[in-house]
Parts: structure tokens; C-alpha cells; sequence
């Protein structure tokens, strides 16, 4: 059984339509990298699957609370250390451990230094981390090497690779080659041909 299934899913930004029919399944241990170039929907899907917007038809199938978003932002408190936002986190989301995290994002000798005073691709670390504290199967990821260099993706693909292993699933929006076993799917062939106004998504313009 699939752990996410889109069905003749249509999604719009700004009250324009960008995807229309997207239909795909991620099964357990599986993970499926969306492809396509700059404005072709791959953020505004991920939105779509995490919840973030209402889809403009179709729908979205997957259990509740099963579904990690990451994208841009790393989602982090300056002023608590590396260790304090993972321990926040995992008290968000109801589990508990940070150390499966930490070890997988090598984090360890940082785990005592203030969020603020990390570079960009510690924060980066940092922000992917959260999503091995959150228990969530599926994990849905717009761009999530960002700001990584070449050890932390391999760091991050072995951390997808081990998810996978569990049971996870993952969708992911990406041009870097994670040298993951996935699928690909090119968002190009579902782009909306029709460019009319709707309303119902203003409030994430």
C-alpha cells in the first residue's frame, strides 16, 4: 500500500494554475525525485502534499501526521543550541532521541553551540536533521541540499538511504544527483494549460 498517493492532482500559485492530472504512489522504502526547471510546480506541489495549500482538484492520500515537509527555511531558533532545537522538535512532533540525528547529520562536536553562530551549510544540516525526530514516514523536500557542500549531501543521501530502509518514503524536489535507487518524474508533462484566476488560494501568494 502506498504511503503517498496523489490522484489527478491540480495545484495553483497565485491564483493561477500551474499542475493539472499529476497522479503518482510512493510505497514504503521508496523514493521519487521530482524534476523539471525554475517555475515548473515542483515547490508548489510539495506545498500541495504537505497541507500548506488546498489543491486546485484532485487530492492528496496519505495517513494523518505522516507527512515531514522541509524546504528553504531551516526552521531554527537562534538562541537555543544545536541540541536544544532538535530535543524542541522532537518534543513538537511527540518522540524522543536526538543522538540517531545528530550522528547522521554530523552534528555531535556541534550539539553545544548556539544556532546563531553556524554557518550556512551547519544550519542547513541542522534544519535536514529535524526530520529524523519528527517519526513521520514520509518525507517531502523542496531542494534540501541547499547551502551543502559535497561531504554534507552525501551525509543527507545517506540519511534518505537509511529512512528508506526503515519503512520511509520520499518525495523530493532536486537538481543535484543524490545518487539515490529512485524514480524520476518530470513535472514538465503536467504543467495547466489554462492560466484562469481562482481565488481560493490567496492567502499563499
Amino acid at each position: 500500500m502506498a504511503l503517498l498517493a496523489l490522484h489527478d492532482l491540480g495545484c495553483a500559485r497565485g491564483g493561477l494554475p500551474v499542475l493539472t492530472g499529476v497522479d503518482l504512489a510512493i510505497e514504503a522504502g521508496q523514493a521519487l525525485i521530482l524534476r523539471g526547471p525554475n517555475g515548473s510546480g515542483k515547490t508548489t506541489l510539495l506545498r500541495t502534499v504537505a497541507g500548506l495549500q488546498p489543491p486546485l482538484a484532485g487530492r492528496v492520500e496519505a495517513a494523518p501526521d505522516s507527512i515531514a515537509y522541509a524546504a528553504h527555511a531551516d526552521g531554527l531558533k537562534a538562541t537555543l543550541t544545536v541540541a536544544e532545537n532538535l530535543e524542541f522538535w522532537a518534543a513538537l512532533f511527540g518522540t524522543s532521541g536526538i543522538g540517531d540525528a545528530l550522528n547522521a547529520l554530523d552534528l555531535v562536536t556541534l550539539r553545544d553551540r548556539m544556532a546563531g553562530r553556524l554557518s550556512a551549510g551547519q544550519k542547513r544540516r541542522l534544519g535536514l536533521a529535524r526530520l529524523l525526530v519528527t517519526g513521520r514516514p514520509v518525507w517531502a523536500l523542496d531542494e534540501p541540499t541547499v547551502s551543502l557542500d559535497a561531504a554534507s549531501v552525501a551525509l543527507f543521501a545517506d540519511a534518505v538511504r537509511a529512512h528508506l530502509a526503515a519503512g520511509g518514503a520520499a518525495l523530493i524536489a532536486t537538481h543535484i544527483d543524490l545518487g539515490l535507487d529512485a524514480a524520476t518524474l518530470d513535472l514538465s508533462a503536467f504543467r495547466a494549460t489554462a492560466a484562469t484566476a481562482t481565488a481560493f488560494d490567496e492567502a499563499f501568494t
